[in-house]
């Protein structure tokens, strides 16, 4: 007989919720003698990543650093970074060529985590900002922050509050008081990826600010719920020299200036070729957003963005993304209607329908992307409130629907071990947990103060799985 759930489902913000997309620290073919592993207090070279710079004022709170080498010695822009499982050092590795290319500090939070409510939030932008403005040589006029999924918001909720930040990039995720907010002082970049289950919120906010004087753009890359690949974040930042540049912070770079115009003309251009007119479209936007009252170069960029918008291949291109969406809206309302009753036989074939049409890199397979996302958000957000809640068996159903939709999250392993451990299995518990562990749980403090770890009845080798954490 069928289970019926009396839930009324939303999603939560993303203090409730765990991003669904890759946080693994793993970088190919990065060289691991750059990272300084010994926590450090006092000194700082250039050029080598420092893996934990222990705050001052507050020791149970560090950040990953990078300061690039340069031989000016003046103070330098700084790029805060927030991860949402709180890994400051994989933003950092992962950006560490555009910060010598740009002359960026970068600094990422080892605290800031989905998890965390806005006290906390505000707790350790405080202490994090204190410290590294007393001890490093900031440019004070140009202080950005930057961070993905949760981190996005945490990111951007920073910056609503405090006037010296200068500009946003928010990957994967928004936040929606910014759009209530009215003209910003701060600049404000969206990324997503055209399979990011977030995509349509960041082009909704990218929508709404377009009524405003705020500086503001989206960049769109091929892939799913993620950090951004390299190349779209070294746009981001060339964005950021461009907001600089309009401010009068720094000269305008008629060279960088240059290069970027014939770069983008090319792109367009072979967009065009390729019919790819939407693609095309939004890449002028992107450009005149940058340009404009920088350089007079973007005219051209607004002359061929209304060519295009003129041309009936992309008013056909438009119209059919526009049909994909309302597709997409739909089957998420299907799609909420099943999560009030139990039908493992539905969840099934559908979790396996959406995989496979997720394969390929068509518009409609982003949007079953998007969708498989979508269901994964919303098995961990019904787990989450389930099991806080104590409905253990509406929560066994979920978790293991959870565990179909998104296997390789380590969220849905940590779940499945609170319910094994709740029945006293320390067997499957113990085994759950390992499982989160290899996919990259590595929360120490978390584990430790879970209550169904430390119950005696289930004896678990909490000092062994940490062990193994990396």
């Amino acid at each position: 007989m069928k289970a019926t759930f009396i839930i009324t489902f939303f999603f939560f913000s993303f203090f409730q919720f765990a991003c669904t997309g890759s946080s693994n620290s793993k970088e190919t073919g990065f060289d691991s003698s750059l990272v300084l592993e010994t926590p450090l207090n006092d000194s700082f070279p250039k050029g080598k990543i420092i893996n934990s710079v222990v705050c001052q004022s507050d020791p149970s709170q560090s950040y990953a650093l990078y300061i690039p080498k340069d031989s000016s010695n003046k103070p330098l822009p700084v790029v805060y970074f927030f991860d949402p499982h709180g890994d400051g050092l994989l933003p950092v590795k992962k950006y560490k060529a555009l910060a010598d290319s740009f002359r960026f500090i970068l600094a990422g939070s080892n605290d800031s985590k989905n998890g965390n409510d806005w006290n906390d939030a505000e707790n350790i932008w405080s202490i994090l900002n204190d410290d590294a403005q007393k001890r490093i040589a900031i440019d004070a006029d140009r202080i950005y922050t930057c961070g993905f999924s949760g981190g996005a918001k945490v990111a951007t909720f920073i910056a609503l509050h405090h006037d010296n930040i200068t500009g946003v990039i928010a990957n994967g995720a928004g936040l929606e008081d910014i759009t209530t907010a009215g003209n910003l002082n701060f600049s404000f970049t969206a990324i997503a990826g055209n399979g990011d289950m977030n995509m349509t919120d960041l082009v909704s906010i990218n929508n709404i600010l377009d009524k405003t004087t705020t500086r503001h753009r989206i960049i769109f890359f091929r892939g799913i719920h993620e950090w951004a690949p390299e190349s779209t974040m070294n746009t981001a930042f060339e964005g950021l020299e461009f907001d600089a540049m309009r401010k009068n912070l720094i000269p305008n770079d008629t060279p960088f200036i240059n290069i970027f115009v014939t770069e983008k003309q090319k792109e367009i251009e072979k967009a065009i070729k390729e019919n790819e007119f939407i693609k095309a479209e939004e890449t002028c936007s992107l450009v005149t957003s940058m340009l404009d009252d920088v350089t007079d170069e973007s005219l051209w960029f607004h002359k061929k963005q209304d060519s295009i918008l003129q041309a009936t291949a992309y008013q056909k291109q438009a119209q059919e993304r526009q049909n994909l969406l309302q597709k997409e809206e739909n089957i998420k309302a299907v799609f909420q209607q099943h999560f009030q009753n139990e039908d493992v036989k539905y969840w099934d074939e559908t979790i396996a329908d959406v995989k496979s049409k997720s394969k390929g890199k068509s518009p409609e397979a982003a949007m079953y992307q998007r969708l498989d996302a979508y269901l994964s958000l919303a098995f961990y957000s019904l787990s989450n409130r389930l099991i806080n809640q104590n409905q253990n068996d509406a929560a066994e159903y979920f978790v293991s629907l959870y565990k179909k939709a998104d296997p390789t999250n380590s969220e849905a392993w940590y779940f499945s071990a609170i319910l094994h451990a709740r029945k006293n299995d320390a067997a499957k518990a113990n085994n759950d947990l390992q499982k989160a562990v290899s996919l990259g749980f590595n929360d120490k403090k978390r584990l430790e103060q879970q209550p169904e770890f430390t119950n005696s009845k289930v004896n678990i080798n909490l000092d062994a799985l940490e062990r193994k954490m990396k």
